[in-house]
């Protein structure tokens, strides 16, 4: 995974915790949850565009 060991998961967890605290932390992991989804959906609308743009010009030559 992206070339991480378990060491350093593990101190970016650490990190982490103490830069927002455990009350805190469920909050941000959604946050970060959604803003992948967003980011996810507006690529794939992005190809869904694209695609459909390079049908019409296609269609028109």
């Amino acid at each position: 995974m992206f070339g991480l060991g378990t060491t350093e998961l593990i101190l970016i967890l650490i990190i982490v915790i103490v830069m927002f605290g455990a009350k805190r932390l469920p909050q941000v992991g959604a946050g970060l949850a959604n803003g992948i989804k967003s980011f996810r959906s507006n690529i794939s609308d992005g190809d869904k565009k694209e695609e459909s743009t390079a049908d019409d010009v296609t269609d028109k030559k």
